[in-house]
């Protein structure tokens, strides 16, 4: 069977959150496809590389069907056509999300008029999660459990060097 409708969810993904999954898994029921393509936007300096950010996405998605992970380091319209996809799923966590979402938008139809943008808000109980907020928040050793899968926390905690700073605390 050919594959008809496909969905690219693009973003940074520094860290994936659980909000960043609620938006995948709702969105898995609107293509036949959906690609997470993960941006490697070193304008925004991001803590994990893009192949770490890949690796933790593979991990945290690898029981779902109908869905890839992959890089992109290019406008996200010529990766939409190089991939022969229709829609770009958006997440919306706030009001103030929308002005910036509805700007690219507008820019990415301008660029191309076959490519449609999809916005899906998160559940609400996701709608406080900034990928920034999380950093913060595991950088100073705060708990990650409302916000992160338990791989994703110690990730960040491997990052930022907790777990070893713990262990040394543990010793003495």
């Amino acid at each position: 069977m050919a594959i008809k409708h496909i969905g690219v969810y693009p973003g940074t993904f520094d860290p994936v959150t659980r909000g960043h999954l609620d938006i995948i898994e709702r969105g898995l029921r609107l293509f036949d496809l959906l690609i997470v393509a993960v941006a490697e936007s070193q304008s925004k300096a991001p803590l994990f590389d893009a192949e770490e950010r890949l690796e933790i996405l593979r991990a945290e998605l690898k029981g779902y069907k109908n869905i890839k992970v992959e890089s992109f380091d290019c406008l996200l319209i010529d990766y939409m056509r190089q991939k022969q996809a229709t829609t770009v799923l958006r997440g919306l966590r706030v009001i103030s999300d929308f002005e910036y979402e509805f700007q690219m938008a507008l820019i990415n139809r301008k660029l191309d008029p076959s490519i449609e943008t999809v916005f899906m808000m998160t559940g609400e109980s996701y709608a406080s999660l900034s990928s920034r907020f999380i950093k913060e928040i595991a950088r100073l050793g705060g708990d990650l459990d409302a916000f992160v899968t338990p791989n994703v926390a110690k990730r960040l905690k491997d990052k930022y060097g907790l777990s070893r700073k713990r262990q040394k605390g543990a010793l003495k």
